[in-house]
């Protein structure tokens, strides 16, 4: 496609965005898949090992919190008992989002609240690719730097999902936080998912634990750079995130329609970001996005481009250079709104 054919169509995209605000997808409302395989989970205990300023902070947080706090939350009973559930931390409708379950024999396990491994994958296939340095004497400051593109690059072969590339971390958070769930919002009365969610705010506040980019003493802020990628990136897996959240809907009732409209309304927003950085992957993004169908009995198409939208995702996260984002900086949040 030419690239003055493919600018012609984004510009369209407004419109096309608007139209479909009012529909919502028909397939099988499925539960939230785990966050992370319990058979294969470590818990943190095992990251603490090496990780314990990230563990500390984490332990000062919500999802560290909701452990103890979320079954005795009269709202959280609310929509368990909606939802005919006797227990909050039994059964997959509340656990694969709020907390982190380990498989013992014929048990499964609540272990903790979000944790490392919810975020990060279940530690028991990567662990100790991601702990070997170059042998049994070496340190992370003597690793090679060919060693940790391998040691890195193996690790998430292995099912890690490390920050070096963004995207893995937006995919963490928004599985979640778009709620992918029809029944435990329409009948639970669950919110349809996190609205005002956004990774450069949610992500740099209090859960932040940067700690390796120091000596393991200092949470470091991120860059000027990296908050520009980081802040793209978020809005890419919002958009492919909420179109999955879409394709779940079967009704046009509150869930079906919050996610057509948060999906519609995450591309206005990437297209607004295109116009400034004019990035290629941004731009097959949108237009993939641009030939979805916000219409019942359309899941097949809906998750197909989902997935399209993913691969570009993370070719963007992998090849992004922040230092050429400045265009979009007034778009970033405010260090005030860093939750």
């Amino acid at each position: 496609m030419s690239t003055r054919k493919r600018a012609t169509e984004t510009r369209w995209l407004p419109l096309i965005l608007t139209v479909w605000l009012v529909a919502c997808i028909s397939s099988p409302a499925t539960a939230q898949p785990p966050q992370c395989d319990p058979s294969r989970v470590m818990t943190a205990e095992s990251c603490a090992k090496c990780h314990a300023g990230e563990v500390s902070t984490w332990q000062q947080t919500p999802h560290f919190q909701t452990f103890e706090q979320l079954h005795r939350n009269p709202r959280a009973k609310e929509i368990a008992r909606n939802m005919g559930q006797r227990s909050i931390k039994r059964g997959n409708l509340c656990i694969n989002c709020h907390y982190t379950t380990r498989q013992e024999g014929d048990r499964l396990r609540v272990v903790s609240g979000v944790s490392c491994e919810s975020c990060h994958g279940a530690a028991a296939d990567w662990i100790q690719l991601h702990n070997d340095y170059g042998g049994p004497t070496a340190t992370r400051e003597s690793e090679s730097e060919r060693h940790r593109q391998e040691r890195l690059a193996d690790s998430i072969d292995a099912g890690m999902r490390n920050p070096r590339n963004l995207y893995l971390v937006a995919q963490s958070c928004l599985q979640c936080h778009t709620v992918p769930n029809e029944q435990l919002v329409n009948q639970g009365t669950h919110h349809a998912g996190s609205a005002d969610f956004e990774l450069v705010a949610w992500s740099q506040g209090m859960v932040r634990h940067n700690f390796l980019r120091t000596d393991g003493q200092f949470n470091s802020a991120s860059s000027p750079e990296r908050l520009r990628v980081m802040f793209v990136v978020g809005k890419i897996a919002d958009l492919e995130y909420s179109t999955r959240a879409t394709a779940l809907a079967t009704e046009r009732a509150n869930y079906g329609l919050t996610v057509a409209n948060r999906a519609a309304s995450v591309a206005t927003g990437l297209y607004e970001i295109q116009q400034l950085i004019q990035d290629p992957f941004l731009e097959d993004i949108l237009l993939a996005f641009a030939r979805a169908k916000l219409e019942i009995n359309n899941a097949e198409q809906l998750n197909r481009i989902a997935d399209e939208i993913r691969r570009l995702g993370i070719k963007f996260a992998e090849q992004a250079d922040g230092s050429r984002l400045a265009a979009i900086d007034s778009m970033l949040p405010d260090k005030a709104r860093y939750r």
